[in-house]
């Protein structure tokens, strides 16, 4: 198979990995979807947001129109026109191409394993360039009279909130996703943190979805996972508990339940956003620990080498000049009796 790949053409390959995108676009589209609650087409979570990112990080600009393609097929199906659906793709994948080169220009690095690579997908990423997607779209459906204008701001609040938890939660899981690598030799302690965190991590997830004096419970746990379990554990961890907060706000249950629409949509952009940044900024800052301890290790080996290489030399330098130190007497009392026997 990979043979056969590699005797392909750049175009083909090319339409390949459009087509896979594509697919992949359109299957987070319609998980997206099902949390419709505006027209049954715009949702409070949308994970293809964080899959249209990702897509020139990864994989380079050239890669665009899968997101076009893949925004087109999901929304052509939802009307209310075929110009209107190309106009919100338009913006579906002018909001993450923008993103992506500002996030480029400023230095953003695809290992998020500096803190302003963290901050840079959170400003960039998940609140300025889903912002471009969300107005545009939404003003489009204005225009086309498929949405009344007294209801924009609030079918934009719902656009933008469901695109940015979308880059904030599936985005940096996807930048992570190349660099995985199953673990080898896990102790059974490790596999019973593991397990203990995730049953912990869903049950604080619901409780914070019950009352507003249990939302902050889910931030000891998004400690724990950073630190035991790096950006996989806390990113996994965000992601749940987004998921069952978004659940409660588009329900209106537990603390969401006395606001509308609008109201409901701030305060969970709010928490998720601070939930999502906590995850990403503190396992980031403990990835950088870990760095700057393997560099200090490392220095110190060769720091060690280097004196083990340097000691025997030292070593036989230091006999060298002793030997000439103590050959100095014996040589000058035989130059003495040298003399005096010239002498005589």
């Amino acid at each position: 198979m990979r043979l056969a790949a590699r005797q392909l053409s750049p175009a083909a390959r090319w339409c390949l990995i459009v087509l896979a995108i594509t697919v992949g676009y359109f299957a987070a589209g319609q998980i997206g979807i099902q949390w419709a609650i505006v027209r049954e087409q715009i949702s409070p979570l949308w994970p293809a947001a964080g899959v249209a990112l990702v897509v020139p990080m990864l994989l380079g600009p050239r890669f665009w129109p899968a997101i076009f393609f893949g925004a087109l097929l999901t929304n052509i199906a939802l009307g209310p026109s075929l110009i209107t659906v190309m106009v919100i793709s338009a913006g579906n994948t002018l909001g993450p191409m923008l993103a992506y080169a500002v996030m480029r220009w400023l230095g953003f690095r695809n290992q998020l394993d500096r803190l302003p690579d963290a901050v840079l997908l959170v400003v960039v990423g998940a609140i300025g360039g889903t912002a471009v997607s969300a107005a545009l779209g939404t003003g489009v459906l204005v225009l086309s009279d498929a949405l009344s204008p007294p209801d924009f701001w609030a079918t934009a609040l719902v656009w933008w909130t469901g695109d940015a938890m979308g880059v904030l939660t599936i985005t940096p899981l996807l930048l992570l996703a190349p660099r995985f690598r199953l673990p080898r030799r896990v102790s059974l302690a490790r596999w019973g943190e593991a397990v203990a965190l995730a049953i912990l991590g869903i049950g604080t997830a619901i409780l914070a979805s019950t009352t507003t004096s249990k939302l902050f419970l889910v931030f000891p746990v998004l400690v724990w996972a950073a630190l035991r379990f790096r950006q996989a554990g806390a990113l996994l961890c965000s992601l749940c508990v987004c998921t069952f907060t978004i659940f409660a706000a588009v329900n209106g249950l537990g603390p969401y339940g006395p606001y509308e629409l609008v109201t409901r949509m701030l305060h969970v952009q709010a928490f998720d956003a601070t939930v999502g940044l906590t995850a990403l900024a503190l396992s980031t800052i403990v990835l950088q620990r870990d760095r700057a301890t393997a560099e200090i290790t490392d220095a110190w080996r060769q720091i060690t080498e280097m004196v083990d290489m340097i000691a025997p030399r030292q070593s036989l330098r230091s006999a060298m000049t002793t030997q000439r130190k103590d050959g100095e007497p014996a040589a000058e009392a035989q130059a003495a009796c040298s003399s005096r026997k010239q002498s005589r």
